[in-house]
């Protein structure tokens, strides 16, 4: 993303501290997982109650980062909210205060396993190797007990690029999780549909002045490297 876009004290100060814009420089995409999250039918659906019409137009750089990727022998995970039909799923503060019962309970049968606005956006390039983790929480993280940790570890990663919906909350909530967990991180702009460019500023510049890197799909493209 383009420092014409964030507000000139957030620039003056990622450059006081590193004296570059960008955390990162190169990305080795033999270290480097793309990290899709909650890029389902029940957020990208037209008309749906929890529509993000923008999640649509991100599908085409979703898939080019990973056939990108692939290519370069790296790998693709994807991360889905399941909210039930287990029990242990109920998020029940979510569900009962902050949505509210009647909207939590709608929230909560449309991402259950088996719903069909839990599956994965149908024109997403997902193979039968990709792994696909579920979380319960909006941290990829927090939300799948360990398993996505363990699997970025055990796929060498120490890299990730976050894409998916929704920008300032389960794809802002993962991309912190991953970089107070060690994880090289970055949230691809042009990569991640959020409900406005507003709210989707105010969380790219608290990630790039603290947390890791911001940057488009040209970008990252750009920056892949065998020998970063």
């Amino acid at each position: 993303m383009e420092a014409s876009r964030y507000p000139r004290d957030v620039v003056e100060r990622v450059m006081r501290r590193r004296g570059r814009l960008h955390a990162y420089e190169a990305v080795d995409p033999r270290k480097t997982v793309l990290l899709a999250v909650d890029l389902q039918i029940h957020f990208m659906r037209e008309g749906s109650a929890a529509e993000i019409a923008a999640a649509r137009a991100v599908v085409p750089n979703v898939n080019r980062l990973a056939a990108e990727l692939r290519a370069r022998g790296s790998h693709v995970v994807w991360v889905i909210s399941t909210y039930g039909p287990d029990p242990k799923d109920r998020w029940s503060n979510f569900f009962d205060n902050v949505a509210g019962p009647e909207t939590g309970e709608h929230f909560r049968r449309e991402l259950s396993e088996g719903s069909d606005g839990h599956a994965i956006w149908p024109d997403l390039d997902v193979l039968a190797a990709d792994p696909i983790i579920s979380k319960n929480r909006f941290g990829g993280f927090t939300g799948s007990g360990g398993v996505l940790e363990q699997t970025l570890r055990d796929l060498g990663a120490d890299t990730v690029l976050v894409v998916g919906t929704v920008t300032n909350v389960c794809c802002e909530d993962t991309a912190r999780e991953a970089a107070t967990r060690d994880f090289k991180t970055i949230m691809v702009s042009d990569a991640i549909g959020g409900r406005s460019n507003e709210e989707d500023i105010e969380t790219y510049s608290v990630f790039i002045a603290a947390y890791g890197d911001v940057m488009s799909t040209d970008d990252v493209i750009g920056r892949l490297t065998d020998h970063a």
